[in-house]
Protein backbone atom coordinates (compact mmCIF):
# COMPACT_ATOMS: atom_id res chain seq x y z
CA UNK A 1 0.00 0.00 0.00
CA UNK A 2 3.78 2.51 0.02
CA UNK A 3 1.77 3.66 -3.66
CA UNK A 4 2.01 7.64 -2.04
CA UNK A 5 4.35 10.11 0.05
CA UNK A 6 3.29 10.56 3.55
CA UNK A 7 2.62 14.20 2.69
CA UNK A 8 -0.17 13.05 -0.02
CA UNK A 9 -1.57 10.17 2.37
CA UNK A 10 -1.82 13.10 4.85
CA UNK A 11 -3.46 15.84 2.84
CA UNK A 12 -6.03 12.97 1.43
CA UNK A 13 -6.48 11.73 4.98
CA UNK A 14 -7.34 15.43 5.34
CA UNK A 15 -10.58 15.07 3.47
CA UNK A 16 -12.00 12.42 5.76
CA UNK A 17 -14.11 14.18 7.89
CA UNK A 18 -15.85 11.05 9.81
CA UNK A 19 -14.14 9.61 13.40
CA UNK A 20 -15.58 6.27 11.94
CA UNK A 21 -13.43 6.47 8.22
CA UNK A 22 -10.12 7.76 10.20
CA UNK A 23 -10.20 4.73 12.26
CA UNK A 24 -10.85 2.39 9.40
CA UNK A 25 -7.41 3.98 7.41
CA UNK A 26 -5.32 3.04 10.96
CA UNK A 27 -5.75 -0.14 10.48
CA UNK A 28 -4.87 -0.93 6.37
CA UNK A 29 -0.71 -0.98 6.99
CA UNK A 30 2.22 0.18 9.61
CA UNK A 31 2.43 3.45 7.06
CA UNK A 32 -1.05 4.70 7.04
CA UNK A 33 -1.19 3.90 10.86
CA UNK A 34 1.95 6.29 11.31
CA UNK A 35 0.28 8.74 8.70
CA UNK A 36 -3.24 8.82 10.67
CA UNK A 37 -1.44 9.07 13.91
CA UNK A 38 0.70 12.41 13.67
CA UNK A 39 -2.32 13.95 10.82
CA UNK A 40 -5.56 13.12 12.95
CA UNK A 41 -6.09 16.60 15.01
CA UNK A 42 -9.50 15.88 15.61
CA UNK A 43 -10.66 12.92 18.30
CA UNK A 44 -13.70 11.23 19.89
CA UNK A 45 -14.11 9.62 22.74
CA UNK A 46 -17.26 8.20 23.79
CA UNK A 47 -16.47 7.24 27.00
CA UNK A 48 -14.04 8.43 29.17
CA UNK A 49 -13.10 5.29 31.07
CA UNK A 50 -12.37 3.34 27.93
CA UNK A 51 -8.72 4.92 27.55
CA UNK A 52 -6.60 6.84 29.83
CA UNK A 53 -5.70 11.02 28.28
CA UNK A 54 -1.88 9.59 28.41
CA UNK A 55 -2.29 6.77 26.27
CA UNK A 56 -4.66 9.28 23.79
CA UNK A 57 -1.79 11.53 23.74
CA UNK A 58 0.79 8.79 22.84
CA UNK A 59 -1.92 7.85 20.19
CA UNK A 60 -2.77 11.56 18.71
CA UNK A 61 0.44 13.75 19.85
CA UNK A 62 -1.02 16.56 17.46
CA UNK A 63 -4.23 16.72 18.86
CA UNK A 64 -6.31 19.98 18.85
CA UNK A 65 -9.76 19.03 19.05
CA UNK A 66 -11.44 16.36 21.56
CA UNK A 67 -14.93 15.48 22.46
CA UNK A 68 -15.19 13.46 25.29
CA UNK A 69 -18.18 11.70 26.79
CA UNK A 70 -18.90 10.44 30.41
CA UNK A 71 -22.13 9.33 32.33
CA UNK A 72 -23.64 6.64 30.60
CA UNK A 73 -27.16 8.09 28.46
CA UNK A 74 -29.58 6.83 31.41
CA UNK A 75 -27.82 9.41 33.78
CA UNK A 76 -31.04 11.79 31.70
CA UNK A 77 -33.17 9.76 33.35
CA UNK A 78 -31.74 9.99 36.85
CA UNK A 79 -31.11 6.04 36.80
CA UNK A 80 -27.21 7.32 37.31
CA UNK A 81 -25.88 8.20 40.78
CA UNK A 82 -25.20 11.86 40.88
CA UNK A 83 -21.73 11.11 42.07
CA UNK A 84 -21.07 8.32 40.09
CA UNK A 85 -18.19 9.56 38.18
CA UNK A 86 -16.80 11.42 34.96
CA UNK A 87 -14.70 13.67 36.37
CA UNK A 88 -12.62 15.85 32.94
CA UNK A 89 -9.95 17.04 35.09
CA UNK A 90 -7.73 14.45 34.89
CA UNK A 91 -7.78 15.18 30.87
CA UNK A 92 -6.90 18.57 31.02
CA UNK A 93 -4.17 17.62 33.93
CA UNK A 94 -2.75 15.46 31.21
CA UNK A 95 -3.02 17.50 28.49
CA UNK A 96 -1.43 20.41 29.89
CA UNK A 97 1.31 18.49 31.16
CA UNK A 98 2.12 17.39 27.79
CA UNK A 99 1.78 20.64 26.04
CA UNK A 100 -0.94 19.63 23.90
CA UNK A 101 -2.04 22.62 21.61
CA UNK A 102 -5.48 22.08 22.15
CA UNK A 103 -8.00 24.36 20.51
CA UNK A 104 -11.72 22.88 21.27
CA UNK A 105 -12.86 20.73 24.05
CA UNK A 106 -16.49 19.22 23.96
CA UNK A 107 -17.92 17.77 26.99
CA UNK A 108 -20.94 15.69 27.65
CA UNK A 109 -22.41 14.30 31.14
CA UNK A 110 -19.22 15.15 32.50
CA UNK A 111 -18.56 16.73 36.10
CA UNK A 112 -16.12 19.94 35.70
CA UNK A 113 -14.57 21.82 38.00
CA UNK A 114 -13.70 25.40 38.58
CA UNK A 115 -9.84 24.39 38.87
CA UNK A 116 -10.49 22.45 35.65
CA UNK A 117 -12.07 25.65 33.73
CA UNK A 118 -9.12 28.01 35.11
CA UNK A 119 -6.66 25.17 34.14
CA UNK A 120 -7.87 25.37 30.56
CA UNK A 121 -7.43 28.76 30.32
CA UNK A 122 -4.37 28.95 31.13
CA UNK A 123 -2.81 26.02 29.91
CA UNK A 124 -3.77 26.22 26.37
CA UNK A 125 -3.23 29.56 24.81
CA UNK A 126 -4.84 29.40 21.30
CA UNK A 127 -8.19 27.91 22.78
CA UNK A 128 -11.08 28.94 21.13
CA UNK A 129 -13.96 26.86 21.46
CA UNK A 130 -15.48 24.98 24.92
CA UNK A 131 -19.00 22.84 24.48
CA UNK A 132 -20.73 21.40 27.69
CA UNK A 133 -23.86 19.63 27.44
CA UNK A 134 -25.41 18.32 30.40
CA UNK A 135 -22.34 18.76 32.89
CA UNK A 136 -22.11 19.61 36.55
CA UNK A 137 -19.81 21.06 38.77
CA UNK A 138 -18.69 24.26 37.74
CA UNK A 139 -19.89 27.70 39.10
CA UNK A 140 -19.47 31.10 37.17
CA UNK A 141 -16.16 31.18 38.74
CA UNK A 142 -15.36 29.31 35.88
CA UNK A 143 -16.23 30.81 33.44
CA UNK A 144 -14.86 33.63 34.68
CA UNK A 145 -11.55 32.54 34.27
CA UNK A 146 -12.21 31.22 30.56
CA UNK A 147 -13.95 34.76 29.26
CA UNK A 148 -10.82 36.19 30.94
CA UNK A 149 -8.15 34.39 30.07
CA UNK A 150 -8.92 32.74 26.84
CA UNK A 151 -8.49 35.95 24.43
CA UNK A 152 -8.67 33.97 21.22
CA UNK A 153 -12.24 32.39 21.74
CA UNK A 154 -14.97 31.88 19.30
CA UNK A 155 -17.25 29.27 21.30
CA UNK A 156 -19.17 29.42 24.60
CA UNK A 157 -21.72 26.82 24.09
CA UNK A 158 -23.24 25.65 27.53
CA UNK A 159 -26.69 23.51 27.13
CA UNK A 160 -28.65 22.07 29.86
CA UNK A 161 -25.91 22.09 32.31
CA UNK A 162 -26.33 22.23 36.59
CA UNK A 163 -24.23 25.64 37.10
CA UNK A 164 -23.81 27.36 40.45
CA UNK A 165 -24.27 30.93 39.98
CA UNK A 166 -21.89 32.85 42.55
CA UNK A 167 -21.74 36.19 40.37
CA UNK A 168 -23.57 37.71 37.88
CA UNK A 169 -20.68 39.29 36.37
CA UNK A 170 -18.97 37.09 34.78
CA UNK A 171 -19.69 38.29 31.77
CA UNK A 172 -17.69 41.45 32.40
CA UNK A 173 -14.85 39.17 32.43
CA UNK A 174 -14.13 39.06 28.22
CA UNK A 175 -11.66 41.90 28.09
CA UNK A 176 -12.07 45.00 25.84
CA UNK A 177 -10.09 42.95 23.26
CA UNK A 178 -12.49 40.22 22.91
CA UNK A 179 -13.81 40.52 19.24
CA UNK A 180 -13.75 37.08 18.29
CA UNK A 181 -16.58 35.51 19.72
CA UNK A 182 -18.68 33.59 16.59
CA UNK A 183 -21.06 31.76 19.21
CA UNK A 184 -22.18 32.14 22.58
CA UNK A 185 -24.94 29.98 24.55
CA UNK A 186 -25.72 30.71 28.26
CA UNK A 187 -29.27 29.79 28.05
CA UNK A 188 -29.27 27.52 31.06
CA UNK A 189 -27.74 30.28 33.56
CA UNK A 190 -30.48 30.90 35.88
CA UNK A 191 -28.72 34.11 37.50
CA UNK A 192 -28.63 37.76 36.96
CA UNK A 193 -27.08 38.82 33.80
CA UNK A 194 -24.85 42.28 33.26
CA UNK A 195 -27.15 43.51 30.69
CA UNK A 196 -24.29 46.38 30.17
CA UNK A 197 -21.55 43.91 29.67
CA UNK A 198 -23.47 42.02 27.42
CA UNK A 199 -24.75 44.94 25.04
CA UNK A 200 -20.76 45.71 24.27
CA UNK A 201 -19.90 42.51 24.27
CA UNK A 202 -22.13 41.63 21.65
CA UNK A 203 -21.57 45.36 19.56
CA UNK A 204 -17.83 44.89 19.67
CA UNK A 205 -17.79 40.98 18.46
CA UNK A 206 -18.71 41.43 14.27
CA UNK A 207 -18.65 37.99 13.37
CA UNK A 208 -21.18 36.67 16.31
CA UNK A 209 -23.85 34.83 13.92
CA UNK A 210 -25.15 32.69 16.95
CA UNK A 211 -26.41 34.09 20.40
CA UNK A 212 -28.84 32.46 23.20
CA UNK A 213 -29.79 34.32 25.75
CA UNK A 214 -31.72 33.44 29.31
CA UNK A 215 -34.35 34.15 31.03
CA UNK A 216 -32.76 37.40 33.05
CA UNK A 217 -32.47 38.58 29.67
CA UNK A 218 -35.50 41.35 29.24
CA UNK A 219 -37.39 42.47 25.94
CA UNK A 220 -36.09 45.90 25.95
CA UNK A 221 -32.31 44.38 26.16
CA UNK A 222 -32.85 42.02 23.65
CA UNK A 223 -33.70 44.80 21.40
CA UNK A 224 -30.48 46.45 22.09
CA UNK A 225 -28.25 43.42 21.13
CA UNK A 226 -30.23 43.07 17.42
CA UNK A 227 -29.73 46.27 16.82
CA UNK A 228 -25.96 45.24 17.15
CA UNK A 229 -26.02 42.31 16.01
CA UNK A 230 -28.11 41.98 12.77
CA UNK A 231 -26.20 39.50 11.25
CA UNK A 232 -27.07 36.90 13.53
CA UNK A 233 -28.19 33.50 11.94
CA UNK A 234 -28.95 31.67 15.22
CA UNK A 235 -31.18 33.61 18.47
CA UNK A 236 -32.29 32.28 21.34
CA UNK A 237 -34.66 34.98 23.47
CA UNK A 238 -34.83 35.06 26.90
CA UNK A 239 -37.76 36.95 28.72
CA UNK A 240 -40.36 37.51 26.00
CA UNK A 241 -42.62 39.75 27.95
CA UNK A 242 -44.07 43.55 26.97
CA UNK A 243 -46.89 45.45 26.62
CA UNK A 244 -47.88 45.09 22.61
CA UNK A 245 -48.90 48.73 22.51
CA UNK A 246 -45.18 49.93 24.20
CA UNK A 247 -42.40 51.59 22.92
CA UNK A 248 -40.09 48.35 23.76
CA UNK A 249 -42.19 46.15 21.83
CA UNK A 250 -42.34 48.57 18.65
CA UNK A 251 -38.42 49.39 18.41
CA UNK A 252 -38.58 45.48 19.00
CA UNK A 253 -40.59 44.36 15.79
CA UNK A 254 -38.79 47.43 13.54
CA UNK A 255 -35.31 45.91 14.75
CA UNK A 256 -36.36 42.08 14.05
CA UNK A 257 -37.36 43.05 10.04
CA UNK A 258 -33.87 43.82 9.91
CA UNK A 259 -32.48 40.48 10.75
CA UNK A 260 -32.54 38.78 7.62
CA UNK A 261 -30.20 35.95 8.21
CA UNK A 262 -31.82 34.46 10.99
CA UNK A 263 -32.53 30.79 10.41
CA UNK A 264 -32.35 28.83 13.27
CA UNK A 265 -34.77 30.41 16.57
CA UNK A 266 -35.54 29.17 20.45
CA UNK A 267 -35.79 30.48 23.79
CA UNK A 268 -39.12 32.36 24.56
CA UNK A 269 -38.34 31.19 28.48
CA UNK A 270 -40.37 33.86 29.71
CA UNK A 271 -43.19 34.85 27.18
CA UNK A 272 -46.54 37.07 26.44
CA UNK A 273 -48.41 35.38 23.40
CA UNK A 274 -49.81 38.67 22.44
CA UNK A 275 -46.06 39.59 21.61
CA UNK A 276 -45.07 36.79 19.19
CA UNK A 277 -46.22 38.52 16.10
CA UNK A 278 -43.12 40.56 16.54
CA UNK A 279 -40.74 37.68 15.02
CA UNK A 280 -43.80 36.44 12.25
CA UNK A 281 -41.08 38.39 9.72
CA UNK A 282 -38.43 36.30 10.58
CA UNK A 283 -40.33 32.97 10.35
CA UNK A 284 -40.73 32.65 7.03
CA UNK A 285 -36.84 31.62 6.15
CA UNK A 286 -36.79 29.61 9.57
CA UNK A 287 -35.11 26.14 9.06
CA UNK A 288 -34.81 25.28 12.92
CA UNK A 289 -37.23 25.99 15.67
CA UNK A 290 -37.07 24.98 19.64
CA UNK A 291 -39.83 25.91 21.60
CA UNK A 292 -39.33 22.88 23.97
CA UNK A 293 -38.47 25.25 26.96
CA UNK A 294 -41.64 27.77 25.71
CA UNK A 295 -44.99 25.93 27.81
CA UNK A 296 -46.13 29.59 27.62
CA UNK A 297 -46.56 29.05 23.56
CA UNK A 298 -49.50 27.19 22.86
CA UNK A 299 -53.02 26.78 21.34
CA UNK A 300 -54.29 29.13 18.55
CA UNK A 301 -50.87 31.19 19.10
CA UNK A 302 -48.51 28.26 18.71
CA UNK A 303 -50.29 27.22 15.77
CA UNK A 304 -50.39 30.81 13.83
CA UNK A 305 -46.72 30.94 14.66
CA UNK A 306 -46.36 27.70 12.70
CA UNK A 307 -48.15 28.77 10.00
CA UNK A 308 -45.42 31.37 9.28
CA UNK A 309 -42.49 28.94 9.42
CA UNK A 310 -42.57 26.94 5.77
CA UNK A 311 -39.25 26.07 5.48
CA UNK A 312 -38.56 24.39 8.32
CA UNK A 313 -36.15 21.38 8.65
CA UNK A 314 -36.08 20.71 12.46
CA UNK A 315 -38.95 21.39 14.87
CA UNK A 316 -38.65 20.84 18.91
CA UNK A 317 -41.69 21.14 20.89
CA UNK A 318 -43.96 20.34 23.66
CA UNK A 319 -46.89 18.16 23.33
CA UNK A 320 -49.08 21.25 24.07
CA UNK A 321 -48.81 21.98 20.51
CA UNK A 322 -51.70 19.14 20.38
CA UNK A 323 -52.94 16.45 17.21
CA UNK A 324 -54.34 19.52 15.53
CA UNK A 325 -51.27 21.63 15.92
CA UNK A 326 -49.29 18.53 14.11
CA UNK A 327 -51.68 18.68 11.26
CA UNK A 328 -50.79 21.80 10.73
CA UNK A 329 -47.34 20.96 10.79
CA UNK A 330 -47.74 18.54 8.59
CA UNK A 331 -49.53 20.77 6.15
CA UNK A 332 -47.03 23.75 6.63
CA UNK A 333 -43.94 22.21 6.87
CA UNK A 334 -42.70 20.01 3.46
CA UNK A 335 -39.32 20.47 4.38
CA UNK A 336 -39.15 18.81 8.20
CA UNK A 337 -36.64 16.18 8.43
CA UNK A 338 -36.40 16.21 12.42
CA UNK A 339 -39.02 16.47 15.16
CA UNK A 340 -39.05 16.19 18.81
CA UNK A 341 -42.15 16.30 20.90
CA UNK A 342 -41.69 16.04 24.62
CA UNK A 343 -43.95 16.38 27.38
CA UNK A 344 -44.74 19.43 28.68
CA UNK A 345 -46.83 17.52 32.05
CA UNK A 346 -44.99 13.75 33.07
CA UNK A 347 -47.51 13.06 35.73
CA UNK A 348 -51.08 14.72 34.45
CA UNK A 349 -52.84 13.93 30.91
CA UNK A 350 -53.08 17.06 28.98
CA UNK A 351 -56.49 17.86 27.00
CA UNK A 352 -53.93 18.85 24.27
CA UNK A 353 -51.05 15.94 24.26
CA UNK A 354 -50.49 13.94 21.50
CA UNK A 355 -51.53 10.92 20.31
CA UNK A 356 -50.76 8.26 17.40
CA UNK A 357 -53.37 10.86 15.22
CA UNK A 358 -50.67 13.31 15.19
CA UNK A 359 -47.81 10.92 14.47
CA UNK A 360 -49.38 9.42 11.41
CA UNK A 361 -50.46 13.11 10.21
CA UNK A 362 -46.83 14.23 10.58
CA UNK A 363 -45.57 11.18 8.50
CA UNK A 364 -48.26 11.75 5.80
CA UNK A 365 -47.44 15.16 5.41
CA UNK A 366 -43.49 15.38 6.02
CA UNK A 367 -41.89 12.76 3.47
CA UNK A 368 -38.43 13.92 4.47
CA UNK A 369 -38.97 13.35 8.06
CA UNK A 370 -35.95 11.02 8.97
CA UNK A 371 -35.64 11.69 13.25
CA UNK A 372 -38.29 10.96 15.83
CA UNK A 373 -38.53 11.90 19.12
CA UNK A 374 -42.10 11.70 19.98
CA UNK A 375 -43.86 11.46 23.63
CA UNK A 376 -47.26 10.20 23.74
CA UNK A 377 -50.04 9.08 25.73
CA UNK A 378 -51.02 5.77 23.72
CA UNK A 379 -50.30 4.35 20.04
CA UNK A 380 -51.66 2.01 17.83
CA UNK A 381 -49.96 -0.68 15.76
CA UNK A 382 -52.03 0.50 12.37
CA UNK A 383 -50.68 4.01 13.39
CA UNK A 384 -47.32 2.55 13.46
CA UNK A 385 -47.93 0.82 10.41
CA UNK A 386 -48.59 4.07 8.49
CA UNK A 387 -45.67 5.74 9.69
CA UNK A 388 -43.27 3.12 8.15
CA UNK A 389 -44.74 3.13 5.11
CA UNK A 390 -44.97 7.10 5.16
CA UNK A 391 -41.69 7.60 6.07
CA UNK A 392 -39.11 4.86 5.24
CA UNK A 393 -36.25 6.59 5.47
CA UNK A 394 -36.02 7.58 9.37
CA UNK A 395 -32.72 7.02 10.74
CA UNK A 396 -33.81 7.69 14.35
CA UNK A 397 -37.03 6.54 15.90
CA UNK A 398 -37.58 7.12 19.31
CA UNK A 399 -41.36 6.49 20.73
CA UNK A 400 -41.81 7.13 24.31
CA UNK A 401 -45.86 6.32 25.70
CA UNK A 402 -46.10 8.11 29.03
CA UNK A 403 -47.30 4.44 30.13
CA UNK A 404 -44.44 2.54 29.23
CA UNK A 405 -46.25 -0.86 29.27
CA UNK A 406 -49.50 -0.06 27.80
CA UNK A 407 -51.25 -1.93 24.96
CA UNK A 408 -52.60 -1.33 21.50
CA UNK A 409 -55.82 1.02 23.03
CA UNK A 410 -57.84 -0.42 20.00
CA UNK A 411 -57.06 -4.07 19.50
CA UNK A 412 -55.36 -4.60 23.41
CA UNK A 413 -52.48 -6.36 21.76
CA UNK A 414 -49.09 -5.58 22.04
CA UNK A 415 -47.29 -3.08 20.01
CA UNK A 416 -44.71 -6.05 18.40
CA UNK A 417 -46.36 -5.94 14.74
CA UNK A 418 -46.05 -1.49 15.11
CA UNK A 419 -42.44 -1.31 15.73
CA UNK A 420 -42.07 -4.67 13.33
CA UNK A 421 -43.01 -2.74 10.76
CA UNK A 422 -40.45 0.33 11.35
CA UNK A 423 -37.24 -1.75 11.69
CA UNK A 424 -39.10 -3.85 8.30
CA UNK A 425 -39.44 -0.64 6.57
CA UNK A 426 -36.66 1.47 7.43
CA UNK A 427 -33.32 0.10 6.29
CA UNK A 428 -31.25 3.08 7.36
CA UNK A 429 -32.50 2.91 11.14
CA UNK A 430 -29.57 3.54 13.51
CA UNK A 431 -31.08 4.69 16.61
CA UNK A 432 -34.34 3.16 18.32
CA UNK A 433 -36.02 3.51 21.81
CA UNK A 434 -39.26 1.63 22.46
CA UNK A 435 -42.10 1.95 24.30
CA UNK A 436 -45.82 0.31 25.12
CA UNK A 437 -46.50 -3.76 25.95
CA UNK A 438 -43.97 -5.30 23.89
CA UNK A 439 -43.31 -9.10 23.89
CA UNK A 440 -40.31 -11.59 22.72
CA UNK A 441 -41.45 -11.03 19.31
CA UNK A 442 -40.29 -7.15 18.30
CA UNK A 443 -37.14 -7.92 19.38
CA UNK A 444 -36.83 -11.26 16.91
CA UNK A 445 -37.85 -8.44 14.03
CA UNK A 446 -35.47 -6.31 15.45
CA UNK A 447 -32.54 -8.86 15.03
CA UNK A 448 -33.50 -9.69 11.43
CA UNK A 449 -34.24 -6.53 9.87
CA UNK A 450 -32.35 -3.67 12.08
CA UNK A 451 -28.88 -4.58 10.10
CA UNK A 452 -27.87 -1.16 10.56
CA UNK A 453 -28.75 -0.25 14.23
CA UNK A 454 -26.06 1.23 16.53
CA UNK A 455 -28.32 1.89 19.83
CA UNK A 456 -31.31 0.31 21.25
CA UNK A 457 -32.68 1.53 24.31
CA UNK A 458 -35.41 -0.91 25.92
CA UNK A 459 -37.85 -0.51 28.60
CA UNK A 460 -40.30 -2.73 30.45
CA UNK A 461 -40.12 -4.77 27.26
CA UNK A 462 -39.82 -8.58 26.53
CA UNK A 463 -40.90 -11.82 27.96
CA UNK A 464 -37.81 -13.75 28.18
CA UNK A 465 -33.96 -14.05 27.74
CA UNK A 466 -34.81 -14.78 23.71
CA UNK A 467 -35.37 -11.32 23.86
CA UNK A 468 -32.29 -9.68 24.63
CA UNK A 469 -30.42 -12.74 22.19
CA UNK A 470 -32.82 -11.87 19.61
CA UNK A 471 -30.56 -8.53 19.25
CA UNK A 472 -27.28 -9.44 20.17
CA UNK A 473 -27.29 -12.21 17.78
CA UNK A 474 -28.79 -10.26 14.45
CA UNK A 475 -27.70 -6.68 15.21
CA UNK A 476 -24.04 -7.20 14.03
CA UNK A 477 -23.77 -3.12 14.25
CA UNK A 478 -24.99 -2.65 17.79
CA UNK A 479 -22.43 -0.14 19.83
CA UNK A 480 -24.45 1.01 23.01
CA UNK A 481 -27.60 -1.48 24.40
CA UNK A 482 -29.96 0.25 26.87
CA UNK A 483 -32.61 -1.62 28.95
CA UNK A 484 -34.24 -1.24 32.11
CA UNK A 485 -37.11 -3.38 33.92
CA UNK A 486 -37.06 -5.83 31.61
CA UNK A 487 -37.00 -9.91 32.55
CA UNK A 488 -33.56 -10.69 30.82
CA UNK A 489 -31.28 -12.45 33.33
CA UNK A 490 -27.91 -14.60 32.89
CA UNK A 491 -28.98 -16.69 30.59
CA UNK A 492 -28.94 -13.54 27.63
CA UNK A 493 -25.89 -12.17 29.68
CA UNK A 494 -23.36 -14.85 28.87
CA UNK A 495 -24.58 -16.26 25.83
CA UNK A 496 -22.07 -14.69 23.98
CA UNK A 497 -19.70 -13.00 25.50
CA UNK A 498 -17.35 -11.97 22.97
CA UNK A 499 -20.34 -9.66 21.24
CA UNK A 500 -19.54 -7.03 23.83
CA UNK A 501 -16.02 -6.59 22.69
CA UNK A 502 -17.32 -5.18 19.60
CA UNK A 503 -19.81 -2.52 21.44
CA UNK A 504 -19.10 0.41 23.53
CA UNK A 505 -21.16 -0.23 26.40
CA UNK A 506 -24.44 -2.21 27.91
CA UNK A 507 -26.30 -1.11 30.72
CA UNK A 508 -28.75 -3.42 32.73
CA UNK A 509 -30.96 -1.74 35.48
CA UNK A 510 -34.06 -3.60 37.24
CA UNK A 511 -33.47 -6.75 34.99
CA UNK A 512 -32.96 -10.58 36.00
CA UNK A 513 -29.26 -10.37 35.99
CA UNK A 514 -27.40 -11.49 39.13
CA UNK A 515 -23.99 -10.91 40.75
CA UNK A 516 -22.79 -13.92 40.09
CA UNK A 517 -23.85 -13.84 36.49
CA UNK A 518 -21.59 -10.44 36.67
CA UNK A 519 -18.35 -11.85 38.33
CA UNK A 520 -18.48 -15.26 35.72
CA UNK A 521 -18.86 -12.43 32.69
CA UNK A 522 -16.18 -10.48 34.34
CA UNK A 523 -13.80 -13.31 34.33
CA UNK A 524 -14.11 -14.51 30.73
CA UNK A 525 -14.11 -10.84 29.84
CA UNK A 526 -10.89 -9.05 31.04
CA UNK A 527 -10.50 -6.63 28.90
CA UNK A 528 -14.75 -5.43 29.99
CA UNK A 529 -15.19 -3.28 32.64
CA UNK A 530 -18.12 -5.02 34.44
CA UNK A 531 -19.46 -2.31 37.17
CA UNK A 532 -22.07 -3.16 39.94
CA UNK A 533 -23.98 0.34 41.08
CA UNK A 534 -25.50 -0.60 44.37
CA UNK A 535 -27.11 2.53 46.33
CA UNK A 536 -28.44 0.31 49.16
CA UNK A 537 -27.42 0.51 52.69
CA UNK A 538 -27.07 -3.63 52.72
CA UNK A 539 -23.68 -5.34 51.31
CA UNK A 540 -25.16 -8.96 50.20
CA UNK A 541 -21.84 -10.46 48.35
CA UNK A 542 -24.52 -13.10 47.86
CA UNK A 543 -23.68 -14.58 43.89
CA UNK A 544 -27.89 -15.28 43.85
CA UNK A 545 -28.55 -11.43 44.68
CA UNK A 546 -30.25 -10.04 41.66
CA UNK A 547 -27.98 -6.63 40.74
CA UNK A 548 -29.69 -3.14 40.83
CA UNK A 549 -28.00 -1.78 38.15
CA UNK A 550 -24.66 -3.09 35.92
CA UNK A 551 -22.47 -1.05 33.56
CA UNK A 552 -20.36 -2.70 31.06
CA UNK A 553 -18.09 -0.97 28.96
CA UNK A 554 -15.03 -2.05 26.74
CA UNK A 555 -11.73 -0.36 27.95
CA UNK A 556 -7.79 0.08 27.28
CA UNK A 557 -6.98 0.79 30.88
CA UNK A 558 -8.46 -1.56 33.54
CA UNK A 559 -10.72 -0.60 36.07
CA UNK A 560 -11.02 3.32 37.16
CA UNK A 561 -8.90 4.44 40.04
CA UNK A 562 -11.88 7.12 41.42
CA UNK A 563 -14.88 4.44 41.63
CA UNK A 564 -17.24 5.67 44.56
CA UNK A 565 -17.56 2.95 47.41
CA UNK A 566 -21.33 2.17 45.74
CA UNK A 567 -19.70 0.87 42.16
CA UNK A 568 -17.68 -2.24 42.71
CA UNK A 569 -16.08 -3.41 39.51
CA UNK A 570 -15.99 -7.20 39.33
CA UNK A 571 -12.64 -9.07 38.66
Amino acid sequence: MNYFPEEVLEHVFGFLTSHRDRNVVSLVCKLWYRVERFSRERVFIGNCYAISPEKLIERFPRLRSLTLKGKPHFADFNLVPHDWGGFVYPWVEAMAKSRVNLEELRLKRMVVSDDGLELISRSFVNFKSLVLVSCEGFTTDGLAAIASNCRLLRELDLQENEVEDHRGQWLSCFPDSCTSLVSLNFACLKGEVNLAALERLVARCHNLRSLKLNHAVPLDSLQKILAQAPQLVDLGTGAFVSDPDSDTYHKLKSTIQKCTSIRSLSGFLEVAPRCLPAIYPICLNLTSLNLSYAPGIHGSELIKLICHCRKLQRLWILDCIGDKGLGVVASTCKELQELRVFPSDLHGVGHDAVTEEGLVAISAGCPKLHSLLYFCQHVTNAALVAVAENCPNFTRFRLCTLNPTIPDPVTMLPLDEGFGAIVQSCKGLRRLSLSGLLTDKVFRYIGRYAEQLEMLSIAFAGDSDKGMLYVLDGCKKLKKLEIRDSPFGNGALLKDVGKYETMRSLWMSSCEVTLGGCRTLAKKMPRLNVEIINESDQIDADDRQKVEKMYLYRTLVGPRSDAPDFVWTLL
